[in-house]
């Protein structure tokens, strides 16, 4: 009998594909496994998503698998079961959820077997070192420390950012030397845990939170709230080392790659097993190669951010989500999964705990637990010796401002630099100024693409427009009436670098944002610089305030938050709730007592008072009450639908069609059609639907009934659409 694989290909249609297997292929073929068939007038890999005994195309329209590339399934069944469910609830077919799950080089049709290792060790002339031969060169010294203990894989290497050229120059003068290892599946984690250091003593609420965690067994979704300093991490190492001596692994989920460092070291420095990292910024074989280490559980521990969710683990053990409120753990491009939603569903077919940790949980995740779906676990106070900080407000309204800076922050700058304490300075706008003005005719040069303006970005002398890319050089001439008088309207991290330098020049300044951090291990260098001391000045945009831990900063001061309170988003409040509180924790985190200054034009904003006075735990809970009242997620359930096009009629008329297929009742409301808050983006107009329904089951239904008859509208030919479940931002 003729045996058939339902293929899922990366293509956005969402279905799956018929091809005939072989009668080897049909004995060897698993659900899992991958193939290579023809697919139009290419060869695409796919995924067998079903094996069947029967195909309803015609004979001459079955066409043959070409190879079979994996002889045992990729993706254990709870792994394929988990991309099933989140291509059904985001709206996607198999095949592109697919796509997100496997890294780059499987699905280029790599083996997914390990290859040989090449790894780094200290020469006998390396080991005779002292810390003394190294003089300045710290980066050596980095390595020598590092390479003391044990020999390391040149992927863990380029993980922990050890300098590549200083690796070589070692290698040139006979201190560490390369070899080739074979791969040997090393499991003795299992059976021996080693700690390299002793635990910390737990404060009260922490060890409450431990012992309410692992005395649960199976799957057990639990928010563990803790303020800014609290000890979360802590927490975490804690119930790892009870998850790993049981012969368990743990993924480790974080926001950002800048995050993945930090978090690397604490976990390395406290267990003796091998730490798989993956996120973006790696090569693909860096990748398959933390990917391989975790499937055949030699990786104990798997550090990543979003995609590292679909990771396999052959013993799954315990799911973490630090700062699980952060927007980047939402997709924004191709399927717009969420990794905190989809990692609960993962522990629950694992049936492991997953724990989501943040000083400012998100609303949903809140909302969870206190309905009692999820365990709700409080960290009140800061762990060690840390204090609570000082907070305070400048009012900035007729006050002269140096650079966005008042006299009262430069000042209070002084005193805590003179004390030999480190300051940073949060302002979420990259660049030198958001705007270019003609001073003459009063112009403002704007994107010719996007309804925006070009941010000056005076380092790299070009104006870059900040959402399509598009970019020039600095214009000598006004584009309106020629005049020579151009000048940056407003503030951003580079002139205000400028500024401070001037300012302070006996104190260095140090600018972290994304055009600063643009070359690779460019951010890993700044903070190693950063808590060696070399800086005493921060500036950054929010890729300062996610978790990263600075003991010598003891004043940290908001410079612009009044555009965040001010927003179409009804998620603003939340966000900038969010951000205020992470900025501020980075202050005073060890025993020195530190202060926050917020300066603003809107000192008397009630969203401000109740969150200064009343901390962000009451402010989110006041918030979720606000939602429930007007009827928005988390109460209800959402889904946003978009379309651009290059005729905003074109848009409007597909929008309007959706929202003529969607049910009308008070259980179901339909929003818009509405331009989107940015109209035009890279030469299209852009325009939003909103649905929104008291059921999600419902949602799910009607969003699933709609799906087949809105691929067929003739409006779709002429606009660019998708469906964004549960939306994060309405941008």
């Amino acid at each position: 009998m003729e045996k058939f694989a339902e293929v899922a290909l990366p293509v956005p249609m969402r279905q799956n594909f018929s091809y005939r297997l072989t009668s080897q292929q049909a004995i060897d073929a698993k659900p899992g496994c991958r193939v290579r068939v023809p697919f139009g007038r290419q060869q695409l890999i796919g995924i067998i998503a079903a094996i069947t005994d029967h195909c309803n195309l015609p004979t001459t329209q079955i066409k043959s698998v070409t190879s079979l590339l994996d002889l045992e399934p990729l993706l254990a069944p709870p792994l394929l079961q988990l991309i099933e469910r989140g291509a059904r609830y985001y709206l996607a077919s198999l095949g592109q959820m697919l796509t997100q799950a496997l890294p780059t080089a499987l699905r280029k049709g790599a083996s997914s077997d390990a290859n040989t290792e090449i790894y780094y060790q200290l020469t006998a002339a390396g080991q005779a070192l002292k810390d003394t031969d190294f003089k300045r060169a710290t980066s050596q010294l980095k390595i020598w420390q590092t390479l003391s203990t044990d020999k390391l894989a040149k992927e863990q290497c380029q993980a922990l950012g050890l300098s590549a050229p200083s690796l070589k120059t070692m290698e040139q003068k006979g201190w560490l030397e390369t070899i080739e290892v074979a791969p040997i599946e090393d499991l003795s984690w299992r059976d021996n845990l080693i700690l390299l250091e002793t635990p910390l003593h737990l404060n009260t609420e922490q060890a409450v939170a431990v012992a309410a965690i692992n005395s649960r067994t199976g799957f057990y979704p639990s928010l563990i709230e803790g303020i800014t300093g609290s000890g979360k991490t802590e927490v975490y190492l804690s119930l790892l080392e009870k998850v790993l001596a049981a012969g368990k692994q743990a993924l480790i989920l974080v926001p950002e790659i800048g995050l993945t460092p930090q978090t690397i070291d604490r976990f390395r420095s406290r267990f003796k097993v091998h730490v798989a990292v993956i996120h973006s910024g790696l090569t693909d074989n860096q990748r398959l190669h933390a990917w391989q280490k975790s499937r055949s559980g030699e990786a104990a521990i798997i550090i990543g951010t979003r995609s590292a969710l679909f990771t396999p683990m052959r013993y799954p053990g315990i799911i973490i989500l630090d700062e699980e409120h952060d927007s980047s753990f939402k997709q924004q491009e191709g399927v717009g999964y969420h990794a905190r939603d989809l990692a609960v569903m993962r522990a629950q077919l694992e049936q492991i705990p997953v724990v989501l940790g943040s000083a400012t949980p998100s609303l949903e995740t809140l909302n969870n637990a206190l309905s009692g779906r999820y365990g709700h676990l409080s960290l009140n106070e800061r762990a060690g010796k840390a204090k609570k900080v000082r907070q305070g407000i400048i009012d900035i309204r007729n006050q002269p401002l140096n650079c966005g800076m008042s006299s009262a922050l430069i000042n209070e700058m002084r005193l805590h630099l003179d004390a030999g304490n480190q300051v940073l300075l949060f302002l979420n706008r990259r660049g030198f100024a958001p705007a270019l003005i003609c001073h003459e005719c009063g112009h403002l040069h704007e994107c010719d693409r996007c309804d925006a303006f070009f941010t000056v970005h005076q380092a790299l002398n070009e104006i870059c427009c900040h959402h399509c890319g598009n970019q020039h050089p600095i214009p000598k001439q006004c584009h309106q009436c020629g005049s020579t008088m151009l000048a940056g309207q407003g503030i951003g991290t580079e002139q205000l670098e400028q500024t401070l330098a001037g300012l302070f020049p006996q104190y260095p300044v140090v600018r972290i944002d994304r055009d600063s951090t643009r070359l690779k291990g460019s951010l890993e260098r700044h903070l190693g610089a950063i808590h060696r001391g070399e800086f005493k000045i921060l500036v950054g945009t929010q890729m300062l305030a996610k978790g990263h831990h600075f003991p010598d900063v003891t004043l940290v001061g908001l410079l612009d938050v009044d555009g965040a309170l001010f927003s179409a988003d009804f998620r603003a409040p939340e966000r900038f709730g969010q951000l205020y509180t992470q900025v501020a924790g980075r202050a005073g985190r060890a025993a020195k007592p530190g202060t926050v200054l917020l300066q603003t034009h809107q000192h008397d904003n009630p969203l401000l008072k109740e969150l200064l006075h009343k901390g962000y735990g009451d402010f989110a809970r006041q918030q979720l009450q606000e939602r429930a009242m007007a009827l928005l997620p988390p109460v209800w359930h959402m889904v946003l639908v978009r379309a651009e096009a290059h005729r905003a009629e074109d848009a409007d008329a597909l929008l309007n069609a959706i929202a003529n297929l969607l049910p009308h009742d008070r259980e179901f409301e339909i929003i818009g059609p509405l331009p989107a808050p940015l109209d035009r983006k890279a030469g299209k107009f852009r325009r939003q639907l909103m649905f929104q329904a008291k059921d999600r089951q419902r949602l799910q239904r009607e969003c699933e009934r709609i799906l087949p008859l809105v691929t067929h509208l003739p409006e779709t030919k002429r606009c660019r659409w998708s469906f964004d479940r549960d939306p994060q931002d309405l941008l």
